[in-house]
């Protein structure tokens, strides 16, 4: 059962940021022009929050599978 956890895990967490990263490349191109540099806020965007659940879910499955 643990390598089930572990398997579940690495794929949401592998999800979860190359998720996150194509997110974020949205929103710098569509809200700053090539000009200006990228903000701090762009990590606490609303449409981030998907990610960082998937992100977090992962993480605690990831360690669920190493403690049983």
């Amino acid at each position: 059962m643990e390598w089930t956890f572990g398997f579940i895990a690495i794929a949401l967490l592998t999800i979860g940021l190359i998720g996150q990263a194509f997110e974020m490349r949205k929103i710098r191109q569509t809200t700053y022009r090539d000009e200006e540099m990228g903000s701090v806020n762009i990590f606490t965007n609303k449409r981030n929050l998907k990610w960082y659940a998937i992100l977090g879910v992962g993480i605690i499955l990831w360690y669920a599978a190493e403690r049983m």
